[in-house]
């Protein structure tokens, strides 16, 4: 399980995350939605201890985020908005590469049957000749090379075809229920978020996404 207890975080004197709390339970996919700014991204990086929150304590498994670092960052998977891969390799290259300096290690067979699970069957194509679905596919797979237990997504389907969209979030279903991953996931698209989440939390100070969420007959749990 991952516990976010009371978790405040500021940039000079911007409040951007006040007092956050919720948890994670293994099998579970989480939305975040709230207007841009609204701490969404930064709630996202703090768990993956890429920024340290102000106050607050965060615990995954049996480990906490101030004593076990090391060992949390062994069980997150983060993908970031912005597509991080090597646009001349190809994706038998960039699977590889990428898996030389993961936690974990897959042999050659295992990175490939990743990929298809995705419905990525390009292999040897330079990631540059790919299409966005197929990018931000990749960009997924590379995060689960060590098989992590909570898989941070910041808005991975943005700016692809529905297709591509949907066969991220049959995946990412999947994975939540048949191998009990913890998803922490954002979107600002309302009809993937409930469609895929579990629970739909909602930050910031503008009422305008749960308003959205509750019209469609959800329960957001605003925090």
């Amino acid at each position: 399980m991952l516990r976010i207890c009371k978790l405040s975080k500021s940039y000079g004197k911007k409040q951007i995350l006040d007092s956050i709390s919720f948890t994670v339970e293994p099998g579970e996919i989480i939305g975040l939605v709230g207007e841009n700014g609204a701490g969404k991204s930064t709630m996202l990086h703090v768990l993956a201890t890429l920024t340290k929150a102000d106050s607050g304590n965060i615990s995954l498994q049996d480990l906490t985020y101030g004593k076990d670092k090391k060992q949390i960052r062994k069980q997150i998977g983060f993908v970031a908005q912005d597509i991080a891969l090597w646009d001349d390799f190809t994706v038998k290259e960039n699977m590889i590469f990428f898996e030389k300096i993961s936690w974990g290690h897959k042999n050659i067979d295992e990175l490939r049957e990743l990929c298809l699970e995705m419905n990525l069957e390009k292999w040897d194509e330079p990631v540059k000749t790919l299409s966005g679905g197929m990018k931000r596919k990749l960009n997924l797979a590379v995060s689960l090379i060590h098989d992590p237990a909570l898989l941070l997504l910041d808005e991975p389907t943005v700016g692809i075809d529905l297709k591509s969209r949907k066969e991220i979030g049959t995946y990412l279903s999947k994975q939540a229920k048949q191998s009990g991953k913890m998803i922490v996931y954002t979107s600002h698209d309302m009809d993937e978020i409930e469609s895929l989440c579990d629970k739909i939390y909602c930050i910031g100070k503008d009422p305008f996404y749960s308003d959205v969420l509750k019209e469609a007959g959800n329960n957001p749990i605003i925090l």
